[in-house]
């Protein structure tokens, strides 16, 4: 047998590479984030500029930067052998995050970097690539085109330029790509979030975005005293320990809007639920049950941080873009168990925040009667918004609301009632999971109330306060008050 070399075509193999991965801005933002983190760069600097509608994007860090020769096999595709032993903080693996993420948005990517005072720089074009020809800056070049972090001292800086995708070749407006810049921000907020803390190193890292630095968006609110911490389980895989860190959210009645429209992201709070990966205590996947569960209602306020090592990154199929990952068999059992309980505990947050019959101070919907043995439970009449059916010359009309209360107490589906309590109370969902309804309701029966009040807006708030169901969501009614300006901060 002979032998002949075989080498791919480079504008076709690079070209190709664009599609390599699912990224968007933000996702190929992080990936050069990594590398930053990984050269202990402690400020970070994101710019990303409009340029009439032809944008134009630089990454600066202040870490320890690159010679020349490294410079070079960094920019060399497939740079690293995925199976090769890495160090701990390597968020890297295949050796093509920096050229993937970078092509996945522009056509030219230039590197320059400062590594013990020595300034070096490389350019990929992808419109001039033939014979895997790379371009080498000179120091007048770099002189030219270095910010002025990088003239000052070591770090690297990674331009892109040519961006058509991110551009939408040409076509993209101011306003999409300001959007575009708020979302990439918020992603990174969260992806990063233990960096930004310190949680992750000794040192809180700085993102700067557009001249904003970054607050760190953490997913578990865990500073909210209403969030629920259960106990962290360290669990062994190959000699490697897996870190599992549940938590339960507060109830939407804890929070303010504006925390809990956050928390839910885009997808609301019943897209968010589950696993959330972290890979070195970098976010990879966020709201997935790998499917051991279902997305449900009851157990939306669920989120179990799972922290691996990179060693383990084979079994867990980390994908190029780091968006994806498997969940390897080893650990499903124990995570369903883990889930099971969890999910429980969930719904145990949204039947506690259901209709009582024995908060002092407070108007129930229901009274319960007993009388000789025998137990009833009927319409509180006296609740102000069912009072407020009564309240009208229409004979006829109050004899039809009496009518319906009556209906409803008559049908109390009891029987069944008992018999899913008797098999699983906690699965019992009667009580609101979205506080835009809750608003809803404010919104419906205000105008009677302030009626009832004779248009004294204090009044009407005392009553809300001592009603259910507004009384066990107070938070909730109190900001919408706040921003309609009837009652003071």
């Amino acid at each position: 047998m002979r032998y002949v070399d075989n080498p791919p075509d480079a504008g076709s193999l690079m070209t190709s590479a664009r599609s390599f991965g699912n990224y968007d801005l933000a996702a190929a933002l992080a990936d050069l984030v990594d590398n930053s983190i990984h050269a202990k760069a402690q400020n970070i600097e994101i710019r990303c500029l409009f340029n009439d509608g032809h944008p134009v994007v630089r990454v600066i860090d202040d870490g320890c930067g690159m010679s020349a020769d490294t410079l070079r096999k960094a920019m060399r595709p497939a740079s690293t052998n995925p199976t090769d032993q890495r160090s701990p903080d390597d968020l890297g693996r295949f050796g093509w995050g920096m050229k993937s993420a970078s092509f996945s948005q522009c056509t030219r990517l230039t590197v320059m970097s400062r590594h013990a005072g020595d300034a070096s720089g490389a350019v990929w074009d992808l419109n001039d690539i033939d014979c895997w020809k790379m371009g080498i800056l000179s120091e007048d070049d770099m002189a030219e085109a270095m910010s002025h972090e990088l003239l000052k001292g070591d770090g690297t800086e990674i331009l892109w330029q040519n961006c058509d995708r991110l551009s939408e070749s040409g076509n993209i407006s101011t306003s999409s790509f300001n959007e575009l810049i708020a979302h990439s921000g918020d992603r990174l907020a969260l992806i990063f979030h233990k960096y930004l803390s310190g949680e992750a190193r000794r040192q809180r890292l700085t993102i700067s975005l557009n001249g904003s630095v970054l607050e760190p968006f953490d997913p578990f609110f865990r500073h909210h005293n209403a969030t629920m911490p259960m106990q962290v389980e360290p669990l062994s895989i190959n000699d490697e320990i897996v870190e599992i860190a549940p938590y339960i959210l507060p109830h939407f009645s804890k929070l303010r809007l504006s925390d809990h429209d956050r928390l839910g992201g885009e997808g609301g709070f019943l897209r968010t639920q589950g696993f959330y990966i972290y890979r070195n205590h970098r976010l990879i996947i966020d709201g997935t049950w790998f499917r051991l569960a279902k997305f449900g209602e009851l157990s939306q306020l669920v989120r179990i941080g799972v922290n691996i090592p990179n060693a383990l990154d084979d079994m867990w199929k980390i994908t190029i873009d780091k968006s994806d990952a498997q969940l390897p068999a080893a650990l499903r059992h124990r995570l369903k168990q883990i889930v099971a309980g969890l999910k429980r505990n969930s719904s145990k947050v949204f039947r506690s925040k259901g209709g009582r019959i024995d908060r002092p101070g407070t108007v129930p919907v229901w009274n319960r009667h007993s009388r000789h043995g025998e137990i009833q439970y009927r319409i509180n009449r006296d609740h102000p918004i069912i009072a407020r059916l009564f309240k009208t010359d229409d004979r006829t009309a109050r004899k039809s609301v009496l009518a319906a209360l009556k209906t409803i107490e008559q049908t109390f589906p009891v029987a069944a009632f008992g018999s899913d309590a008797t098999e699983d109370l906690n699965s019992i969902h009667q009580t609101e999971t979205d506080p835009l309804r809750v608003r809803e309701w404010l919104e419906a029966v205000i105008p009677g109330l302030l009626l009832d009040a004779g248009g004294d807006i204090n009044k009407m708030a005392d009553t809300l306060r001592k009603t259910e169901p507004f009384s066990v969501n107070w938070n909730i009614v109190e900001e919408y008050l706040k921003e309609k300006g009837w009652i003071s901060e």
